[in-house]
């Protein structure tokens, strides 16, 4: 399989990048909602097997202290294959330079992240406006 990493938002059908979300039960993410989310973001890589987008992930930073991951997703179908940890290793090196990389990892993921080189935060906090998640992410 030959993927193509993509590393900019570029000629990208918002449509194709809701079938992975929606591949992986993330099911409130609307092409209209995809694309303001990725034109938002400073960073972004998206992974293409053949022309079908398999996977991506974008992050937001100030470009000197501070970065955020979000949204590393791969298409149900495409999972195990590598292509998580190509997106990932892609945003770090566009990130290189930054102090301080966070990452909210999905619940499940977390032992991916840490192979990765993330560690957990001693001071992280959040606050989630949706009950459900508040629920799935704070002690």
């Amino acid at each position: 399989m030959k993927l193509i990493i993509q590393e900019d938002i570029k000629n990208v059908n918002w449509e194709d990048m809701q079938k992975v979300y929606l591949s992986v039960g993330w099911v409130k993410h609307s092409p209209d909602v995809i694309e303001k989310i990725f034109m938002n973001s400073n960073v972004a890589v998206i992974v293409k097997s053949e022309e079908q987008i398999v996977g991506f992930g974008r992050a937001i930073t100030d470009g000197v202290f501070n970065a955020a991951i979000y949204d590393v997703v791969v298409h149900k179908d495409f999972q195990g294959k590598g292509i998580a940890k190509q997106i990932l290793t892609a945003l770090l090196k566009k990130l290189e330079g930054i102090s301080c990389i966070h990452l909210i990892s999905t619940t499940g993921n977390e032992l991916f992240y840490r192979k990765m080189g993330f560690k957990h935060l001693k001071t992280g906090m959040a606050i989630y406006t949706n009950p459900a998640l508040d629920q799935e992410y704070l002690e």
